[in-house]
């Protein structure tokens, strides 16, 4: 480690300002602060001094994904293997089909989405901002593993460009630019995210009138599983119950596995990272609603089946609580994470062309947390007013 900080240091005059590759600066200035903690201190003043930087704080949430994503890749394989009945296939083929598969989307969504990053922070003169490395990580998770590769990359350039860099880069977007991805692809190209299937790679399997037509007739490319949001019965769900909860459902590759993306809530609680509040109210909203629809005759399902259904969990636990786009006053957190889920649950069950509804409620909150905020604090001065002409 040494040797590395020594020919760091040796190439940094280099790339300074001045120097002969200075226009590079904000790209240098990029590896060197994601190898090494920064060596800039305060002299004097009050300041938190804290080796936790952005760049840490990221790497946490790429961490608490690891679970989801590992069980994702596995997730791949085995449903190819169920399609197709392959019984030879042991572990390490499911795995290794399953990264085959799954490898590609992380290879286009760094690629592009780092691509211009830095390109932006080229032009800007600005320091590579570091938000892309949770989006980057999320985006490949709430996508079919089979979308077109030239569709993701057109998604993710879409989301960057439009959704974050426009209006400033990273801190400063209103959107989470994965769930942007996803609803760009969503409503530009429909066929390839539809809420009642899911890719899950290899030859498709259609079943007519009684015949499914296998691999190797010629006449399709591609399997498609049908997922629990394709038929919300408590008849079509009960035997499945403990199947969604362990993952081993058809589904976008990381929203499966209710264990998974536990282990990862537990990850963002534990570090402070990811605000305990507006994952518990989301649940209570989803819930709520759920049971109200259960109680008036609009689903069969009991409220808590559209918890381990499609991706409220995901959603909730990783993207609602992104600290940039969310509520940031602590009543404010409350209300946004309740209509989360409510507004998540009321699209699942009222609305017969749309099964799922997750992305669209964060996107919709996003949009309104700053008036959420707003609300709070003006409600707080006036309390406090009041108080102070009491006294």
């Amino acid at each position: 480690m040494n040797g590395l900080r020594n020919f760091v240091d040796k190439i940094k005059p280099t790339f300074e300002k001045g120097g002969k590759l200075g226009f590079l600066h904000s790209t240098f200035d990029a590896f060197e602060t994601f190898l090494f903690v920064p060596n800039t201190v305060t002299r004097r003043g009050a300041h938190v001094r804290d080796c936790v930087d952005l760049k840490r704080v990221m790497i946490m949430v790429v961490l608490s994904l690891v679970p989801a994503m590992l069980f994702g890749i596995w997730n791949v394989g085995y449903q190819h293997k169920l399609a197709f009945g392959l019984t030879d296939w042991g572990f390490w083929n499911i795995v290794l089909y399953g990264l085959v598969k799954v490898l590609p989307l992380y290879i286009v969504s760094y690629l592009v989405g780092l691509g211009i990053e830095f390109v932006s922070a080229q032009i800007q003169g600005h320091e590579v901002n570091e938000g892309y490395l949770v989006s980057g990580m999320l985006i490949p998770l709430i996508v079919p593993v089979d979308v077109p590769l030239w569709m993701l990359a057109i998604a993710v350039a879409f989301a960057v460009i439009i959704g974050k860099e426009v209006f400033g880069g990273t801190g400063m977007n209103i959107w989470n630019p994965a769930l942007l991805t996803r609803a760009f692809l969503f409503f530009s190209y429909p066929s390839k995210m539809s809420g009642e299937t899911v890719w899950t790679g290899g030859v498709e399997r259609f079943v007519n009138e009684g015949v499914a037509f296998q691999a190797g007739n010629g006449l399709v490319d591609g399997f498609s599983g049908a997922t629990p949001l394709a038929d919300p019965t408590l008849a079509n769900l009960e035997p499945r119950l403990w199947d969604m909860i362990i993952g081993t459902i058809p589904g976008s590759v990381g929203e499966t596995s209710v264990i998974a993306i536990l282990l990862g809530a537990f990850l963002l609680l534990w570090t402070g990272v990811a605000s305990w509040k507006i994952m518990v109210s989301s649940v209570l909203g989803g819930l709520a609603i759920g049971y109200l629809g259960y109680a008036v005759g609009a689903t069969d399902l009991p409220g808590y089946y559209q918890l381990v259904m499609g991706g409220f969990l995901f959603g909730t636990v990783f993207m609602a609580t992104d600290p940039v786009t969310s509520a940031q006053t602590e009543c404010g957190k409350w209300i946004y994470g309740f209509l989360v889920g409510a507004l998540a649950v009321t699209v699942r069950i009222w609305n017969p062309g749309y099964p799922e509804g997750m992305m669209l409620a964060i996107l919709l909150m996003n949009t309104f947390a700053p008036l959420i905020d707003h609300y709070v604090i003006e409600g707080s001065i006036k309390r406090r007013a009041k108080k102070v002409k009491i006294a």
